[in-house]
């Protein structure tokens, strides 16, 4: 699978709250989170991202609540992907579980710019910086994350191997 994007550059641990304000938390409607992803940090998030943009973030992204509001959310706002330094891991987990594809590359990180258009091949972990010429190597997902990923997330990859 390959996705390509532009991308919004966030710093250090963005956290649950502000990916999706605790404010919109009595609703577990997709599309009304997706309508305030981001708000807190970038107002006009939902006014500019694409399907298949790409959030690219630096250490500690998605720390905070445990809740699966924040990564369906960034998903139902059209992104293909995150990438990080690194997550916290219920938002790695909670992402792969909804199958919002996140990967974890500190040296892409360190050069990707807000507005890069972004190229990922998740069976290879190759991400290729387009506007710049450059590749960086992620760690690919193994098999069953991305059969996970591929079918929408787990309950529907449950749902599918019944």
């Amino acid at each position: 699978m390959k996705v390509k994007g532009k991308v919004f550059r966030y710093g250090s641990n963005v956290d649950t709250d502000v990916i999706i304000p605790a404010r919109y938390l009595n609703t577990s409607d997709p599309k009304e989170l997706a309508q305030h992803c981001m708000e807190d940090i970038d107002a006009d998030f939902v006014k500019n991202v694409k399907a298949g943009d790409i959030i690219v973030a630096e250490k500690n992204f998605g720390c905070g609540s445990s809740r699966e509001h924040a990564p369906i959310a960034i998903k139902t706002a059209g992104v293909s992907c995150v990438i990080a330094a690194d997550f916290a891991r219920i938002f790695y987990r909670n992402a792969i579980n909804i199958g919002l594809p996140i990967l974890e590359c500190p040296e892409a990180v360190a050069d990707l710019k807000a507005g890069d258009e972004v190229e990922v091949v998740f069976e290879t972990g190759v991400i290729t910086n387009i506007t710049e010429n450059k590749t960086y190597q992620a760690q690919a997902f193994p098999d069953f994350m991305q059969k996970i990923i591929a079918a929408g997330g787990l309950v529907n990859s449950i749902n599918k191997n019944l």
